[in-house]
């Protein structure tokens, strides 16, 4: 049970990475992704940039749903919502 909670973890933080990578290029106008994270964290939007990216784990917690791994879609959930109230943290300051 824990390692299966554990894999959904690590998929979700890798699917929001890599979501949050391609958000980044999309919107980046080109700039390379460190170069868009520190415009992002400096304008104020680096919250909704974690947030888009976190699309990816929809897709993850749907494919884990359908394969009936309970456990590990119960772990994309608990990054989600990890990365909610992150973003909200970064909003208060």
């Amino acid at each position: 049970m824990k390692k299966e909670l554990g894999i959904g973890i690590f998929v979700g933080l890798i699917a929001n990475a890599i979501g949050l990578f391609i958000t980044s290029q999309l919107l980046g106008d080109g700039d390379d992704f460190i170069t868009v994270i520190k415009a992002a964290y400096t304008e104020g939007f680096l919250g909704k940039l974690i947030s888009l990216g976190a699309v990816l784990n929809l897709i993850a917690f749907f494919i884990f749903i359908k394969k009936k791994q309970d456990y590990r879609a119960r772990g994309v959930l608990l990054i989600t919502v990890f990365i909610a109230v992150f973003t909200f943290v970064i909003k208060l300051f």
